[in-house]
């Protein structure tokens, strides 16, 4: 398996500490660096690689009225902030080519969402900012078809690929992981992370907007540190339901460490074996 750096002395792959990115979906206002170090003292000393999340845009949504985000330039100052504070990597999430650029100044990972796994020009774009590209299996997509998306970011000459899991469209409103195919994910040759929060959304499940049950995101962060994942995405808020987005698939805060010792715990005892 190929390791993929993410900054100087931040790598993922064979022998590396797990990957975990972590963080709020949606970037809300300055209140995000308030919750970010929260974050940062609820992962603090578990032995992740953290590197924080949070999104300026969330284009993918179900209706037309629902809230979007603070925008690209608010957004990467909040952004900026954080990360010169916290001294963490920043990920964020990225939806047309144009964007690629400016966001890689001031972010270290670069996120192609589910749904535009695909889209060539936005592979090539992030690729080319030279930045790790971090793809999302879109839920429509044979595990083995994201070697094809990999490529395309390699064809930029630009290696640093992850990719992640996040469930696969089990007929109508429901999401299903098939942990069997993660050979079939790891033949990339790429590290590859579990998004157990995106993974227990009901898509389309409430009136104009997803919804979804946290309680089922330890079940799969459990199931993917057994199965032999190189690290983990998860969604975090102080007040999930006040959220413009992803509020009932977000695990609550005062969770998130408790649930992040007992996923180490099974990482650590697959590892020691």
């Amino acid at each position: 398996m190929k390791t993929v750096s993410i900054q100087p002395g931040m790598t993922v792959g064979k022998g590396s500490a797990p990957l975990l990115l972590a963080g709020p979906c949606a970037i809300e206002g300055p209140q995000t660096i308030e919750l970010a170090k929260r974050i940062a003292d609820a992962v603090a000393d578990l032995g992740f690689q953290w590197v924080f999340k949070a999104s300026f845009d969330k284009a993918n949504r179900t209706s037309a009225g629902a809230k979007r985000g603070i925008g690209m330039q608010q957004g990467l100052d909040i952004l900026a902030e954080i990360g010169q504070t916290l001294k963490v990597p920043l990920v964020t999430d990225v939806h047309l080519p144009e964007q690629c650029a400016a966001v890689a100044a001031v972010v270290d990972v670069l996120q192609i969402p589910a749904f535009l796994c695909r889209q060539t020009d936005l592979l090539v774009a992030a690729g080319a900012t030279g930045k790790t590209v971090n793809v999302k299996k879109g839920q429509f997509l044979a595990p083995a078809d994201m070697a094809y998306a990999a490529a395309k970011v390699e064809s930029t000459g630009n290696h640093k690929v992850l990719l992640t899991e996040r469930g696969t469209f089990f007929g109508y409103g429901r999401l299903v992981v098939d942990f069997a195919s993660l050979p079939e994910l790891q033949h990339s040759g790429y590290p590859v992370l579990m998004d157990a929060t995106h993974a227990v959304q009901a898509p389309g499940g409430l009136v104009g907007s997803t919804g979804g049950d946290w309680q089922r995101a330890p079940l799969l962060l459990r199931a993917a540190a057994a199965t032999g994942f190189d690290g983990y995405f998860v969604e975090t808020h102080d007040d999930p339901l006040s959220s413009p987005s992803d509020g009932p698939n977000m695990i609550p805060l005062q969770h998130l460490r408790k649930i992040l010792q007992n996923t180490m715990a099974v990482h650590q005892a697959l590892r020691a074996e």
